[in-house]
């Protein structure tokens, strides 16, 4: 087995014993990107270049990486005290500020944007040891559900079959683990961002409870909705990166001051008792068809339906009750208010790239600012900001706010009430977590949905409802289907929950780790 296929927990332990150093498993990383990634992401780039390569990076910063390990090396040989990270590679999804780099958000109006600060939860990392190997690619401003839309292509594909899409926004940080491109990555989660692509490349991705980690550095979305978090191949590097990043932040007023859990130390502990609910609202989606304008409703497949149920008769040979039949009435409305609140504050948000102060600024000659400002626009966005724009001020404008803005916010409550209810410890269903599909399907394959945003939109109706609520939820994998792409089980918990979804997850990890599953790779490892 190469050093960066290793967990990172086990390469702290082999690091801190001087068994191996930094530079030997930057090295080994650097290679598997040689060898797997291909052409980076790039502006113009050719869609459908090699097409049997991950394609996970807009920019490798792999001199940075190399000096970053060496001090590494020089502090353990020193005797020195190194961080609960020290010397593991990881990526960052570029809508994270990271000083004297490129951040793009994947949009040509943001090329030439270098940074001049660092994201607080990137820094965090550094900070523990961790080393950055570059920005990995996305959808345009975090806007869509399978990294197609980005202004960088090639854009990311699968790693379980590279005709695939590897799930968004953060699909370059979920096939950069699952091709062993760096143990760890942090991306964010808007509606689902993090969770669809692990689920779709077969790890494990942690939406934290809004405010758990900061979002200082961030480059918003929905300002309301956006939560970084990390991405992983196992669970006990998902906690042992989120353990790093979390915390307040004298930057961020948004980030929560509250004490920060060993996520770590508990993993392992037993479950039995903890009670885990299944929802019939969420093996199904529910959707507005368009020639009747009515709400239809379609089950998810029956195959994954089982998966999920596999997972729930793991948990209860471990000693978990099993609750069936939880309401969750209001989670079929999840997607339509997340279209209304999130243009909202996509559209305010984007206003800031004007083109005067930094990011690209339109060459053809103009006559006024406004002019300056449209031509800018219009050269700079693709298409789903502009989308997101146009929608978010109508939606907004004074004569349909109340038809629209402000009845999308009440629903956004009904949610959040949903949960309440059902983990409210002296409430009829007393839950420590809801056991959900974290998607509708496994991957589908690339250019069939890209291009419908309503479609699209409804690949994350299952995760969406956490980021209305505000409440943590993770994806981890629960198996294969007959084509041989992952499953995604999620676990939804209450609010700072944090550490026990985390045990539920990896509990159930302990249990299957035998399973001739687990002895799977993603197919593009088998050649190299």
């Amino acid at each position: 087995m190469d050093l960066c296929d290793y967990a990172a927990y086990q390469l702290v332990r082999m690091i801190k014993c001087k068994q191996v150093s930094a530079c030997e498993v930057l090295e080994s990383t650097l290679k598997r990107i040689a060898a797997v990634d291909g052409l980076p992401g790039q502006l113009d780039g050719d869609r459908d270049a090699e097409p049997n390569k991950v394609h996970a990076f807009i920019t490798l910063t792999a001199e940075r990486a190399r000096r970053q390990a060496q001090q590494i090396d020089r502090a353990i040989q020193a005797g020195e005290e190194v961080g609960p990270l020290a010397g593991v590679p990881f990526t960052v999804k570029d809508i994270f500020c990271v000083e004297g780099t490129l951040s793009t958000a994947g949009s040509k109006i943001l090329s030439n944007f270098v940074a001049p600060y660092t994201a607080t939860p990137v820094a965090r990392a550094e900070q523990a040891g961790g080393i950055m190997l570059g920005k990995v690619n996305l959808d345009e401003f975090t806007f869509g559900s399978s990294n197609e839309s980005s202004a960088y292509q090639p854009s990311p594909r699968n790693p379980w079959n590279t005709s695939r899409v590897p799930g968004g926004s953060s699909g370059g940080s979920a096939a950069a683990v699952a091709a062993g491109e760096g143990c760890l990555s942090i991306g964010t989660d808007t509606a689902g961002s993090i969770r669809q692509p692990a689920a779709f490349c077969g790890v494990v991705g942690v939406k934290p409870t809004y405010g758990r980690v900061s979002r200082y550095g961030l480059i918003a979305f929905g300002s309301s909705l956006d939560c970084p978090g990390p991405l992983a191949r196992n669970v006990s590097d998902a906690a042992l990166l989120l353990q790093v990043m979390s915390g307040a932040d004298p930057h961020d007023s948004t980030a929560a001051n509250l004490p920060v859990s060993d996520y770590v130390a508990d993993l392992e502990k037993p479950i039995k008792g903890l009670r885990v609910g299944l929802s019939p609202d969420y093996f199904r989606l529910t959707y507005v068809a368009a020639e009747s304008g009515e709400l239809e409703q379609q089950p998810i497949p029956e195959d994954y339906k089982q998966a999920i149920y596999r997972v729930a008769g793991r948990l209860a040979e471990m000693g978990a009750d099993i609750i069936e039949d939880v309401p969750m009435p209001h989670t079929k409305y999840g997607i339509p208010a997340y279209f209304v609140i999130s243009r909202v504050e996509a559209a305010s948000n984007l206003h800031r790239y004007d083109g005067v102060k930094y990011g690209y600024r339109t060459q053809q000659p103009v006559h006024d600012l406004h002019e300056m400002y449209r031509k800018t626009r219009g050269e700079g966005f693709g298409l789903q900001p502009k989308l997101r724009i146009l929608m978010g001020m109508y939606v907004s404008a004074a004569q349909y706010s109340e038809q629209y803005y402000m009845r999308a916010l009440r629903v956004r409550s009904l949610i959040r009430r949903d949960f309440e209810t059902i983990f409210n410890p002296e409430g009829r269903y007393r839950l420590h977590a809801l056991l959900t599909p974290t998607t509708p399907t496994t991957a589908f394959p690339i250019a069939q949905v890209y291009g419908d945003s309503v479609l699209m939109q409804f690949a994350d109706q299952l995760t969406v409802a956490a980021n209305h609520a505000g409440i943590p939820a993770i994806s981890f994998p629960c198996g294969f289907d007959p084509e041989g792409l992952p499953y995604g089980a999620q676990l939804i918990g209450s609010d700072f929950s944090e550490a026990l979804l985390l045990r539920l997850a990896r509990n159930y990890e302990i249990a299957t780790e035998t399973d001739q599953w687990r002895k799977r790779i993603p197919p593009i490892l088998r050649s190299i």
